[in-house]
């Protein structure tokens, strides 16, 4: 590994990746920027661990498909709801759906994402691989000569990516159709008018930008969660302190690369 190792930090207290040798937030993000550049190095090298990344994708499908559908549906009525006021005071009640379709894929449907991918799928990905380097399982790997990060962090960080992405789907078509339930059988909107309003602001352009967001989510969230999880230290205290660290991080990251992306393909579409 470049410049940076899984070793013991010393009196008994066992460490994940350690950055270049600065202190506090910067060690730990030279740290994490290192680990992930091993990670993707290690996509085009074999032997590649398929059995563990459909694995890691189960699971962690298993635990984000329904908290996923209990908060993609109060999502879209309260977007649909507030829009549908919005549009009604302006006399275009009928542009209903063109808001409600361009508001779940480009916002609803990624952020939903992000939520339950660093919540439950991620914490979940940071407490195993957190118990496994307090066991010094990890330090059993590298005597072994097994590399952490091709055996453990690329899969995982495929299958929060493509976990994430497949959720974006999900939450943009619970979107747009309970947007149109709510509109049409709470609001009273004309069902032609919202179905022939949703391709008006969203096209594939839009639908391309919301995948991208929902993949590097996944991809970011699943790398905080390794690194989280690799780089505990102490006993199983730390692996709670680690849990609640990558849910902060994964949300801090995840919302500034949010509004990058969404800068950008705004400028590249704005033609």
């Amino acid at each position: 590994m470049a410049g940076w190792q899984i070793k013991s930090r010393g009196t008994g207290r066992r460490g994940g990746y350690r950055g270049p040798d600065l202190s506090g937030p910067f060690e730990s993000v030279g740290g994490l920027f290192m680990m992930s550049a091993d990670a993707v190095k290690f996509l085009f090298r074999r032997p590649f661990q398929g059995k563990e990344m459909l694995e890691q994708s189960w699971f962690v499908a298993r635990v984000s498909l329904v908290p996923t559908l209990l908060v993609a549906i109060p999502f879209t009525v309260l977007v649909s709801f507030t829009l549908n006021i919005l549009l009604r005071e302006l006399g275009a009640a009928d542009l209903s759906g063109a808001g409600a379709a361009f508001g779940a894929i480009t916002q609803v449907g990624p952020m939903v994402t992000v939520l339950i991918v660093a919540g439950s799928g991620a914490t979940a990905m940071c407490a195993d691989l957190g118990s496994r380097t307090i066991r010094e399982e990890i330090d059993a790997m590298e005597v072994l000569g097994i590399n952490p990060v091709q055996r453990l962090v690329t899969p995982r960080m495929v299958a929060s990516g493509l976990v994430a992405l497949l959720l974006n789907s999900l939450v943009c078509i619970i979107g747009v159709v309970g947007g149109y339930v709510f509109s049409v059988f709470v609001q009273n909107v004309n069902p032609g008018a919202f179905a022939s309003g949703i391709t008006l602001l969203t096209g594939i352009n839009e639908v391309v930008i919301s995948s991208i967001k929902a993949l590097l989510f996944g991809l970011i969230a699943g790398l905080v969660a390794c690194y989280r999880g690799l780089t505990v230290s102490g006993g199983p205290k730390s692996v709670g302190n680690a849990v609640n660290e990558t849910v902060v991080y994964a949300f801090m990251a995840l919302f500034v690369v949010n509004v990058v992306v969404t800068a950008v393909g705004v400028q590249l579409t704005a033609g």
